[in-house]
């Protein structure tokens, strides 16, 4: 049975206003320089009209989100103005008076409403127990685990970004999918795309289920798909949602012959393969082999240092860049890459549908390959795989033992991003109680008499905790920080890529096996 409106209502406020105490305390931490992107977009959309959005570049961070999150950073704007005006100024560039870092982290906190309502209703669509302690409830469990989640907690509220508001209208949409309210889910979905199109990755899944579960609307007795079945009138009623949003973000950049200015500032490919940061994705392991085989050349005197390329993808650049041994990968090999590691998984929720949970495990999956072989990926789009992912771990033991490794690993690898001496308690401290949490609310609920994890896994886990105090207090202790400051972050991208590898082979397997109890979908 799915968890009682009664129940949500009594412990979820507590647990919103908790996190929320927490996002207060952190106002006045380190921000990044994501801070002073969002602040230009704030000064962009205010100061200039619209015709103008996607040709300033007075600062380097010029605006490369939709139309939609443009319009969002202009409502902002708005109130912003009743703070401090100084930051609306376009040429005001790394601009951060106490009134603006008071009133950019507000905006975040102010929209991660959006989250809140989407995790509780979330909720509503998992299996819940008549477990008597609170912790032994899937539906508390998963409130915890999206709400509480360490990676948007950090991401967000310290280094600085909206992907909390970004998500909730993702977990929304999933949710109003499982709930059958597919035009809706549909509805948020195309929105999303607008506001961020990173989620162009998940769409596939997204086209797939809408296609095969909702035009379709039967099956043959073998459960093959039944072609007469298809709804010209559903399948209208879908194609003019998804049409309608695109015109409205668009449609007044196609108007005034923008329309290339604007794709041109959303997909840069004169970007590097990697971020500053490395994602822990293949493309770590490959960076690696080729920095190691490079610095081995070197000291064998097979290479010679002078003709070795000059730029470091460790440096904070986002140029392009050549590998110094290894060839170097293009954009067209990391999109074969990715689309030939979601195939399986669309083909599977096409041929072999099952649902909500299927539709869930697709997102993941999706999400989880294009992590593992885009281009310039982000280390932060981890998220966009462990948070869907939690929706499934409350219900299946095999899919807890795939989030502990994935949330664990993944978080860890979002740890470089603070590199601050006064940040660093503070996330290894948030880090330490919500794993702590993760694994003992899912044993509770899963796994009582043994462990989720097997030995080799949790020695793995284990290995993260000599890693964290290698690089935070060890490594730059030594003479090497200064010649080669980049192995830091090179040995924890690799060893964390070792654990997300490790978690996609899992989360395919347990497709393939079909393993796993199904969320609540009441179009079954």
């Amino acid at each position: 049975m799915a968890a009682p409106m009664s129940e949500l209502s009594g412990w979820f406020p507590a647990l919103a206003i908790g996190v929320t105490f927490l996002k207060f305390l952190l106002i006045n931490t380190y921000h990044s320089t994501d801070f002073e992107v969002h602040r230009n977009w704030l000064a962009i959309t205010h100061s200039l009209p619209v015709s103008q959005w996607y040709f300033e570049d007075t600062s380097e961070w010029t605006l490369d989100y939709p139309p939609f999150f443009a319009w969002f950073e202009y409502c902002l704007s708005h109130v912003a103005k009743y703070f401090d005006k100084e930051m609306l100024v376009v040429q005001n560039l790394s601009y951060a008076s106490p009134a603006t870092i008071l009133f950019q982290r507000l905006s975040v906190m102010f929209v991660d409403l959006v989250f809140f309502y989407a995790a509780r209703e979330c909720c509503k669509t998992v299996g819940d127990n008549k477990a008597k302690e609170m912790i032994g409830k899937p539906s508390f469990a998963l409130a915890a685990l999206l709400v509480w989640n360490f990676g948007l907690l950090i991401v967000d509220h310290i280094h600085f970004q909206y992907n909390g508001f970004l998500f909730g209208i993702l977990l929304l949409s999933i949710a109003r999918h499982c709930q059958s309210r597919h035009l809706e889910g549909a509805l948020l979905f195309a929105i999303l795309l607008n506001l961020k199109h990173i989620f162009l990755y998940i769409a596939p899944a997204y086209g797939i289920f809408l296609l095969r579960s909702f035009c379709f609307t039967s099956n043959n007795s073998d459960g093959s798909i039944k072609w007469r079945s298809l709804s010209v009138v559903r399948l209208a009623a879908l194609g003019t949602i998804v049409l309608s949003v695109f015109a409205l973000s668009f449609g007044p950049f196609i108007a005034m012959g923008q329309l290339p200015q604007v794709v041109s500032r959303l997909f840069p490919f004169k970007r590097g393969l990697c971020h500053a940061y490395w994602a822990p994705n293949l493309w770590a392991l490959y960076n690696g082999a080729d920095k190691a085989l490079s610095i081995l050349g070197v000291k064998l005197k097979v290479l010679d240092v002078d003709t070795l390329p000059k730029a470091s993808m460790t440096g904070g650049l986002v140029q392009e860049f050549q590998h110094s041994v290894l060839p170097s990968v293009t954009p067209l090999a990391t999109l074969i890459c990715t689309v030939v590691s979601i195939t399986p998984a669309l083909l599977h929720l096409w041929f072999r549908p099952s649902g909500a949970r299927g539709f869930v495990r697709c997102i993941v999956i999706c999400a989880m390959g294009s992590f593992m072989f885009g281009w310039h990926v982000h280390e932060k789009a981890i998220l966009m795989a462990i948070l869907p992912l939690s929706l499934l771990a409350v219900e299946s033991k095999e899919d807890a033992r795939t989030f502990l490794l994935l949330t664990t690993t993944g978080h860890f690898s979002l740890l470089p991003l603070l590199f601050t001496a006064a940040e660093l308690p503070i996330k290894v401290l948030l880090m330490v109680l919500y794993t702590l949490f993760t694994f003992t609310s899912l044993k509770t609920l899963l796994s009582k008499e043994s462990s989720l994890l097997s030995s080799v896994e949790g020695l793995y886990l284990a290995g993260l905790v000599p890693l964290e105090v290698l690089c935070e207090w060890v490594y730059p202790l030594t003479t090497w920080q200064g010649s080669m400051p980049f192995i830091p972050l090179l040995v924890t991208s690799t060893y964390c890529a070792l654990g997300v590898t490790y978690s996609f082979i899992r989360l395919y397997l347990s497709l393939l096996r079909g393993q796993g109890v199904k969320l609540k979908d009441k179009s079954q």
